[in-house]
């Protein structure tokens, strides 16, 4: 008898647990579906689906109303009950459009799109999967709405509405990742990202320092990393995924492993990925000036010209990347959250191939060599998140993080002993604290404190490679503290289902304290402070007049303070010039308004556009200076201008985007995106110059069919030419970098390329992908890059999850 009472209490315990786990499958293959979101009306609660379509719904007991939303599938809302009575088990019916998604960059919280004011886009996991891109620069790109710059291989520096580099901010699972050393020049940060540790990826356009601080003038760029997973039975859950990738224009070799162990309170998750890139190859068919006919080898103590067996290979841009990831979440109850993450990013050594390129008045290359050393990030970052109604707040984020970055730069000019590098470290903590608070039924606040503070540490070492004696050489930056202090209140009012305001403010203080070492430049000042703030507001409306038409504007201001590159830098910018300190530098603010329109015509096609204006007030630009008196001083051994960065100009960018989705029932798909903008600056002279920044028209389009099984797509991207007479003065400088005219100056023509790319699922733990780019083999050089973007180049991967 006992073990009969034993027996029904274990089945019925085992009854209720499994009663508690939904499982959701797509309606037509029946494969399990991950990433679904469920979450209550207020998103005070809500759960994600694991791999294999599961999860804890517990803490839905007694709800009317669970959204269940996933991208590319219709959107569902049930009650518990109804849940209930379908033993959890639901299918969700591919979409063919929708209105709708969930994002969190908007206001560091899930929220979906129709309550957010500005333009947002997704990159989605799937299109990852289908695109492959090599780097986490070149996973921006899948969007369709960014362009990039790359200076080398080992580079990505992507160009939004018309600003780039510091006037961008990078969010790495809500953390800042810009230091104060980004620089107004291009960088190439983003490849420390691994786009297989990737969940999904947001693309926020115009400026965010309401809720982000300073940079955020452009754009924010957020990642959500790979998150944890818990069981959702008595057993642990155990799930992984391999993939490796060849690529034959660079002779990729790749490789990625990842696991996910979960318990009922704990969980981790562990990413590797290699990635070996050898030198790339351009297309055969474009600028004869873009071939690379000879490059530079040393050779028995001697720099060495040697020819090039194959002028379509440019050499040198080999390199070779490792990325790891560790992650572990602890859940003790419905209400807390904490999750340890631990990142680790690092390059080979890798050569800036726009240098190499370079050559002197007798036509032979200015450099023996020029090379960033290793670039390593290592993050730490523990993020906690309290789900309880209190007075003060209805949700609580609290992210402390500490990130270490390392670069270098190792120069020699031709046939000079003297070898000079560069290497600097940035050691940068950052607090947050972030909080919702549901004031009524229609108002909600989220509010929030910043504390970031990054100290410099930068070295100079000159070496003779001849003699092997090294000694301390002029540093790059001089060693420097930088501190942001901030705080935002963001409102959101919801008149009705069809109308919402949302209106923030931000108030942020800005410190630098940094010392110059005169010993190698005769600075008249040994120490530079900056203690200044910032006030930057926005305003918000969206209003949808019927589910199948959005309209909204926003008008926002945003801010970036000096850095410590921007104040501190000595370099040599172009030939014949060099960048000398100044300590007198201010903050830039920029001035924005837009307006996007998004229509749903019927269920098959759906458009949206969006125009916008930003007015840039002291921007921080390089212009003619003087040192203690002097125009000119020796630098590195050659007589060059004085310039400096300085508040003496200002810009303005206006643009367009505009995009179009076409979806049939019988899985034929159509979707196109198409960006304008146009940009110009002050120069010293008050003359107008177009901005180096804003990128030419560009866009792409993408016809494709997809079921259960496969996902093939060919699409077109193009970008249009860029004339001599609308390059950026600065961009005039840089001959090398461009083709030439028939009238012999320097543009950057138009280009495109037509790409295959396809998707196949072999088994149900066996994916297949391959692509061929550039079908036509096209020799292009995308708008104020220094390498050539690949020839013809077939990729083949295997991806297998267990």
């Amino acid at each position: 008898m006992l073990k009969q009472l034993l027996g029904i209490l274990f089945f019925g315990f085992t009854t209720i647990t499994f009663s508690q786990t939904i499982t959701i499958k797509d309606k037509e293959s029946g494969d399990p579906l991950e990433s679904v979101t469920l979450a209550s009306e207020d998103k005070k609660v809500y759960v994600v689906t694991n791999n294999k379509g599961q999860a804890d719904v517990s803490d839905f007991v007694g709800f009317n109303k669970i959204i269940i939303q996933s991208f590319g599938y219709e959107t569902q809302i049930v009650s518990y009950n109804q849940l209930e009575l379908a033993s959890f088990q639901l299918s969700l019916a591919p979409s063919l459009l929708a209105m709708d998604e969930i994002i969190v960059s908007a206001n560091r919280w899930k929220q979906h799109t129709r309550d957010i004011p500005v333009k947002i886009t997704s990159i989605s996991k799937k299109d990852i999967q289908l695109q492959n891109p090599q780097t986490a620069a070149d996973l921006l790109t899948v969007s369709g709405k960014v362009f990039m710059q790359k200076s080398q291989q080992g580079g990505g520096s992507p160009m939004i509405r018309g600003f780039a580099t510091n006037r961008l901010l990078y969010a790495i699972d809500g953390v800042r990742m810009n230091t104060a050393i980004f620089r107004g020049g291009n960088i190439q940060n983003v490849i420390s990202l691994d786009p297989f540790a990737i969940e999904k990826s947001e693309v926020l356009f115009g400026p965010s320092s309401v809720i982000y601080g300073s940079d955020a003038i452009g754009g924010v760029m957020s990642f959500q990393t790979l998150t944890p997973q818990f069981t959702t039975e008595e057993k642990p859950f155990v799930t992984g995924s391999a993939f490796t990738r060849y690529s034959s224009a660079n002779n990729e070799k790749t490789g990625h492993f990842d696991v996910n162990v979960g318990w009922k309170k704990w969980a981790s998750v562990t990413s590797i990925s290699s990635n070996d890139f050898g030198d790339l190859k351009m297309g055969s068919r474009g600028p004869d000036e873009y071939l690379r006919p000879f490059y530079v080898q040393r050779q028995n103590g001697v720099d060495v010209v040697v020819t090039n067996d194959d002028p379509l290979i440019q050499k040198p841009t080999a390199y070779s990347q490792i990325n790891l990831m560790q992650k572990v979440r602890f859940q003790p109850n419905e209400k807390w959250d904490f999750q340890y993450g631990f990142h680790f990013s690092e390059t080979s050594s890798y050569s800036r191939y726009d240098r190499h390129i370079r050559y002197n008045s007798s036509g032979l290359p200015r450099y023996g060599e020029f090379d960033y050393g290793p670039q390593k990030w290592i993050m730490n970052n523990l993020s906690i998140s309290n789900m309880q109604a209190t007075k003060l707040y209805d949700e609580l984020s609290i992210r402390v993080a500490h990130q270490f970055f390392e670069e270098s730069r190792i120069s020699r000019n031709m046939n000079n002993p003297n070898r000079a590098t560069r290497i600097e470290k940035v050691n940068a903590i950052s607090v947050n604290a972030d909080f919702t608070k549901k004031t009524s039924a229609k108002n909600a606040v989220f509010y929030g404190v910043e504390f970031v503070t990054n100290d410099v540490n930068s070295e100079g070492i000159d070496e003779n490679i001849v003699t092997g004696i090294s000694q301390a050489g002029p540093a790059r930056y001089p060693q420097a503290k930088w501190n942001s202090y901030g705080i935002y209140i963001n409102d959101q009012y919801k008149f009705s289902e069809k109308m919402l305001l949302q209106a923030g403010l931000r108030y942020n203080q800005f410190v630098l304290d940094a010392e110059f070492d005169t010993t190698f430049y005769p600075f008249p000042f040994t120490e530079a402070k900056i203690n200044d703030g910032a006030l930057t507001g926005s305003f918000g409306l969206v209003y949808r007049p019927t589910a199948k038409w959005v309209i909204s504007s926003n008008v926002a201001t945003a801010f970036r303070s000096p850095n410590v590159d921007d104040l501190g830098k000595v370099f040599d910018s172009e030939p014949g010039s060099v960048v000398v300190p100044n300590p007198d530098l201010k903050a830039e603010y920029a001035y924005n308004v837009d307006l996007n329109v998004a229509k749903l015509f019927g269920k098959n096609v759906k458009v949206d556009v969006s125009t916008y204006y930003t007015l840039l007030e002291n921007a921080m630009v390089r212009r003619d200076f003087t040192l203690n008196g002097a125009t000119e001083i020796l630098y590195d051994g050659e007589l060059s201008n004085v310039q400096a960065i300085q508040n003496a100009a200002n810009a303005k960018v206006y643009g367009i985007q505009a995009g179009i989705e076409v979806k049939s029932a019988s899985g034929f798909y159509f979707h196109g995106d198409l960006n304008f903008q146009k940009g110009e600056e002050e120069l010293d002279n008050g003359e107008k110059s177009p901005s180096r920044h804003a990128a030419p028209f560009f866009g792409i389009g993408r016809l494709g069919y997809a079921n259960s099984k496969l996902d093939l797509q060919f699409n077109a991207q193009f970008s249009d030419e860029v004339s001599y007479d609308n390059l950026a003065e600065e961009e005039k400088g840089k001959p090398e970098i461009y083709a030439i005219d028939s009238n012999g100056n320097p543009y950057s023509p138009s280009w495109y390329t037509l790409n295959l790319k396809s998707m196949y699922k072999l088994t149900e733990n066996f994916t297949v992908t391959a692509g061929l780019e550039n079908i036509t083999d096209q020799r292009y050089r995308p708008y104020s890059s220094g390498i050539v973007a690949p020839g013809k180049n077939f990729i083949l991967a295997l991806r297998a999850k267990f």
